[in-house]
């Protein structure tokens, strides 16, 4: 669960898939992970600069190279050679492509430790153990489950926390960056609070969790219950990353795992605006349209009704398919008319207004649960 260790100094391995869907977990680690990254190895934006996809901080001033050997060089000339090799990308299914096994191989003669979030457990792979033993080196396999096998014995949450959970209307669209940015706003606060990685980008961020989507599912509520105790022990305020979503054709499992195992008192709705379809781009000529907005609030709050009550409180949107500014800001207009419900785009424009919003509506859930939970009309969608 945990994996506490010394600073790294990265190299992120995203080889033809850098940018934010299949290379989301470099996404992630470079947005608001705590280590160093020398420098992102992709030919195919070889000479780009990761300030592109982010903005001007010293902290997004990484040059995207076409090598291992040209990513050495990059931290030896700045005198932070790298340290580790992490593996940039979360494609469908987890599997490692045949094509990167040479570079991992290098990087571990090369002497860098290896971090991999795929199915794909590198460290059971008789070549790399084998190499990483020799070299002295370490294979850390984030979605590697925990040695646990026990199912939800029906957990109370201790009095005053508030478990948040992020749910969305499709995966891969940003539910960890909100419980992340919502933690961030809820701290500067001056509350307590934490955040609970279920997913194997989220605990290469926060150095603990378990990867849900890993999980036996007889276990998997378990697994939820378990993690939302330890959150708990670590802040007033748990913001618990979710995975897929609620009408995914491949991905429904784990988030139906997550809101009956976790009983958040409340939810955070994710919605990109523009999404149309699920992803599911792994299944040629089949399609999965989105479900309207207001449906899926209610859906949620029945599904979750089933094993606890809770409200989706608000709604987080990812508007990255809009360019303009004022645009996007319409839309979190259009949608809070819509819903009722307090919105913004929390990466784009800050958590800070979306938090003192819900803030009163989570503690409302919390300390007074049978008013707060009287059904309230949410409209057809147009």
């Amino acid at each position: 669960m945990s994996t506490t260790r010394a600073e790294r100094r990265i190299v992120i391995l995203a080889e033809g898939q850098f940018g934010p869907h299949h290379g989301k977990t470099a996404m992630g680690v470079i947005r608001y992970g705590p280590d160093p990254i020398v420098a992102v190895i992709d030919s195919t934006n070889v000479g780009r600069n990761v300030r592109e996809w982010f903005d001007d901080r010293p902290r997004f001033d990484i040059p995207i190279v076409a090598t291992l050997d040209d990513a050495i060089a990059v931290g030896t000339n700045a005198a932070a050679p790298p340290t580790a090799l992490l593996i940039g990308i979360a494609p469908t299914g987890g599997k490692l492509p045949d094509s990167w096994r040479q570079a991992i191989l290098a990087a571990i003669h090369g002497g860098l430790d290896v971090l991999s979030g795929l199915h794909t457990f590198l460290g059971d792979d008789p070549e790399f153990a084998g190499a990483a033993a020799e070299a002295g080196v370490e294979i850390v396999d984030y979605r590697r489950p925990p040695d646990r096998m026990e199912t939800a014995v029906g957990e109370l949450h201790a009095p005053g926390k508030k478990v948040i959970l992020t749910v969305g209307t499709d995966c891969a669209i940003g539910k960890m960056s909100v419980a992340l940015e919502l933690r961030r706003a809820a701290v500067e606060s001056g509350l307590s609070a934490t955040f609970v990685a279920t997913g194997q980008t989220g605990i290469m961020i926060e150095g603990w969790g378990a990867a849900v989507d890993r999980v036996i599912s007889d276990f998997s509520n378990g697994i939820c219950e378990w993690l939302v105790e330890q959150g708990e022990a670590r802040g007033e305020w748990v913001f618990v990353e979710g995975q897929g979503s609620l009408d995914h054709p491949a991905y429904s499992a784990v988030t139906l795992g997550l809101i009956h195992g976790c009983t958040p008192q409340a939810m955070i709705m994710v919605h990109k605006p523009g999404l149309a379809e699920h992803d599911w781009d792994h299944v040629e000529g089949r399609e999965f349209p989105l479900s309207p907005l207001p449906e899926f609030i209610r859906l949620h709050e029945q599904v979750a009704a089933l094993v606890a009550p809770s409200k989706v409180v608000g709604i987080a949107l990812n508007t990255s398919l809009i360019a303009d500014e004022g645009d996007a800001r319409r839309v979190i207009v259009e949608i809070a008319s819509q819903t009722g419900l307090p919105v913004d785009d929390p990466v784009r424009f800050g958590p800070e207004l979306l938090f003192a919003a819900i803030r009163p509506a989570v503690e409302a859930l919390v300390d007074h649960p049978v008013e707060a939970l009287v059904d309230r009309p949410v409209e057809a969608s147009a």
